[in-house]
């Protein structure tokens, strides 16, 4: 197999499943999706290791099936970063403009952003992402790039993600020892939002939730950046364990029960539909009504909603949710969901299918599951064509480029 330096590969290491994707620039700027990988995660609770082999073993099955379809050696990845030792806030930071006239240049922006991440953290943990929200020039705020405007006081609103030192380390150590190189990490929610949301939601404002098997990933966007992220401690295994207890069955049965017949809204369920369950020990299957199932469903979906809208409404977003919700995540997958959740929210409520990607395999990553790791390979597309010179790198196009920046010099 062949190892390209074009290919890039996004790694989303959940509590209920291990996914790796692998995309490659196209014509025109596209992205295409020409290999994917799903496996069991083991070892992997919460976004936290609990068993360093068992996780391994999952990152190196998710990684094999990728190679095998986009027929490459995949020897790094983007990966994932998510659970409840991630958390974020909002800082500002304060400078003086130091340039030539005051104009305001990259490196007083630069200083802004030192300026406002320079907090003090506790112990043991270390700073993700520091992500610019909005400047303000003198007196006048909501500007999006200051640079080149003239002014005397710059500051700068950010918010900070930050994350367990040791929970980073470990989940990195994971996929060292399978052989592969984390070239760059990101915020699961981060991720998930290139993926599933639009930038006028992102103007308007927007909720996006990621329903994982552990928890449940809050990203609140609004004039187009990121101002508020929380992690709920409940998510799709949740449902699983409420069923398994509920109706007496095996763990794994009852996640295939869930997956099949399980909805979270009874009013969507007839009186007359069965399920056949699935019984402990040496019992035979049992045949009941669907509507058994969805009562064991419903209080811990208007668990999950009420926790998160008390979180929205503790943060003061409450009221900039024009676009609604998005829902991404496997657990967004359950039926009735959406319907329950805008009974509670009393907002637009939507699942968010991964956009924006191409080739053989999108329509096998078209479900809110595979939000997280399309947005990875989404977030490093971006990055490649920022940093891959558009019109080549032969001589004709360096000729250009000088010519180029002789006319800039010479309009100015």
């Amino acid at each position: 197999m062949a190892r390209k330096e074009r290919y890039l590969v996004g790694l989303d290491i959940g509590t209920s499943k291990t996914t790796a994707i692998v995309g490659e620039p196209g014509e025109n700027n596209s992205l295409n999706i020409v290999g994917m990988g799903v496996a069991e995660s083991n070892g992997i609770r919460r976004g936290l290791v609990v068993n360093l082999a068992a996780a391994v073993d999952s990152i190196k099955k998710a990684i094999m099936e990728a190679e095998l379809t986009a027929g490459i050696e995949i020897d790094n990845v983007y990966l994932a970063l998510c659970g409840p030792h991630v958390k974020g806030f909002n800082s500002r930071g304060v400078v003086a403009v130091s340039g030539k006239n005051r104009e305001i240049t990259r490196e007083d922006v630069g200083r802004a952003i030192d300026a406002a991440k320079a907090v003090s953290l506790p112990t043991g943990r270390q700073i993700l992402h520091v992500l610019p929200q909005d400047f303000v020039v003198d007196d006048q705020d909501g500007i999006r790039d200051p640079i080149g405007m003239t002014g005397a006081r710059l500051e700068v609103n950010v918010h900070v993600v930050t994350g367990s030192v040791s929970a980073t380390q470990n989940i990195v150590a994971c996929v060292n020892r399978a052989n592969v190189h984390v070239k760059g990490t990101v915020l699961g929610q981060l991720a998930a939002s290139d993926a599933v949301l639009t930038e006028d939601e992102k103007e308007l404002g927007v909720a996006l939730l990621d329903v994982g098997g552990g928890t449940t990933d809050l990203a609140i966007f609004e004039r187009g950046s990121l101002w508020h992220t929380a992690v709920i401690p409940i998510g799709g295994d949740h449902f699983t364990n409420d069923i398994a207890v509920g109706l007496r069955m095996p763990i794994p049965e009852a996640e295939k029960l869930k997956r099949r017949s399980g909805c979270a809204l009874s009013g969507m369920v007839a009186d007359e539909e069965t399920i056949e369950v699935a019984s402990v020990g040496r019992r035979r299957p049992r045949v009941m009504s669907r509507r058994i199932l969805t009562d064991v469903l419903q209080p811990r979906a208007e668990e999950i909603f009420h926790l998160v809208w008390d979180e929205i409404r503790h943060a003061g977003y409450e009221k900039v949710l024009n676009s609604g919700i998005v829902l991404a995540g496997g657990g967004a997958i359950l039926d009735g969901l959406p319907e329950i959740a805008e009974q509670i929210f009393d907002l637009p409520i939507r699942r968010g299918n991964p956009a924006g990607v191409g080739g053989g395999l999108a329509d096998h990553v078209n479900s809110p599951a595979f939000a997280t790791a399309v947005g990875l390979v989404q977030r490093a597309h971006a990055q490649w064509l920022r940093e891959t010179p558009r019109n080549g790198s032969g001589p004709f196009s360096r000729v250009a480029g000088r010519i180029g920046r002789l006319l800039r010099e010479f309009v100015h």
